[in-house]
């Protein structure tokens, strides 16, 4: 990496948390500089503006949670219902830092850009796609291998997934209650169990 691309990298990770925990639209030049120690001029040579700071941040933060979960679906898991409780267990497992970073950093850009920050929506709404193919991915996967039930909509359970897990985080979060995100969990649990996998457990 150059020492442009160094300084990138330093601002989008000394930032990460911040932008996730106050809002990508309230932090502001003064939080950045703080939060990196450096001057708003090496902000603003290494960025054109704060939007292109919030975006390359939330890349960052999308990616991260993106290659966690992804671990869930590795080869250490034999079973696609395995994978499929990993899944969710690291939900189960994480989320006392998740809540700490300021929350899932999908949830908290989409509603916050919704109307007031269109590239960030954009972005958002691209990781939310790459979120439901990849489960939609392992679901086929497992009907394929005659582990899972074929008839099913791979599609629509991954959707289904994603909606209850981020209603859990956001009521668990806003009330600073895990059983939420558990209830959450464990309705996904029983999907999977009794309504996807076709194997005796």
């Amino acid at each position: 990496m150059s020492k442009a691309e160094k300084t990138k990298q330093f601002i989008i990770e000394k930032t990460a948390s911040l932008f996730n925990t106050k809002g990508y639209t309230s932090t502001s030049l003064s939080d950045i500089t703080e939060a990196t120690g450096l001057t708003k001029g090496s902000i603003y040579g290494n960025f054109e503006n704060k939007d292109e700071v919030a975006l390359e941040v939330y890349k960052y933060n999308a990616n991260v949670l993106k290659k966690n979960m992804s671990r869930s679906f590795g080869e250490e898991f034999p079973t696609t219902v395995d994978k499929l409780h990993a899944f969710v267990a690291f939900y189960r497992k994480n989320w006392r830092s998740v809540f700490l970073n300021g929350g899932c950093p999908l949830m908290n850009a989409a509603t916050e850009a919704d109307d007031t920050f269109p590239n960030l929506k954009k972005q958002v709404t691209q990781s939310f796609g790459e979120w439901i193919s990849k489960i939609s991915q392992v679901i086929v996967q497992g009907q394929k291998n005659g582990e899972l039930n074929e008839k099913a909509d791979a599609e629509e359970y991954a959707s289904l997934f994603i909606m209850l897990i981020e209603g859990g985080i956001l009521l668990s979060k806003t009330t600073g209650n895990q059983k939420f995100l558990n209830q959450a969990l464990d309705k996904v649990l029983n999907i999977i169990d009794n309504e996807l996998n076709k194997l005796p457990s």
